[in-house]
């Protein structure tokens, strides 16, 4: 017992990194959580993963990811926009990554098994300088 006593900082400290290190695993065991930038990209390339932009149509329309399908949060869940295969990887993304990540639940709901959100959304993105679609353009 005073082996503990004398070294609890170094037990707490044990414990916090070993928590922190198992975040990512455990974030991904439940489905929740984003993916970097590099990966969504992987997955658009590799596995033909569908962007679904989740901004509204005028945020939309001012830029966005090349190909993303733009089908707002509150028009998600009754959307016929979105890919019927509910294998099909989906990336989704907004302006900041909150509604995507809202978008994420709705779409798990409607069975899902492979849903995204893009870290950082369009701000991480384009931090990551990969092209968007802006209006007036084809790719910034």
């Amino acid at each position: 017992m005073n082996y503990l006593l004398d070294n609890w900082i170094w037990i707490v400290t044990a414990l916090v990194s070993g928590g922190l290190l198992l975040r990512p695993v455990l974030g991904a065991a439940s489905g929740a959580g984003s993916i970097a930038v590099t990966e969504a990209v992987r997955l658009m390339n590799r596995e033909k993963a569908v962007v679904i932009d989740v901004s509204e149509p005028d945020e939309y329309a001012s830029a966005h990811i090349n190909n993303a399908r733009n089908i707002p949060l509150a028009k998600l869940e009754t959307s016929k926009d979105v890919p019927t295969n509910k294998t099909v990887p989906l990336l989704l993304v907004c302006a900041s990554g909150r509604r995507a990540t809202s978008a994420a639940g709705v779409l798990r709901k409607r069975g899902h098994e492979h849903v995204h959100v893009i870290a950082g959304g369009l701000a991480g993105w384009r931090d990551a300088s990969l092209p968007i679609v802006r209006s007036g353009s084809t790719a910034a």
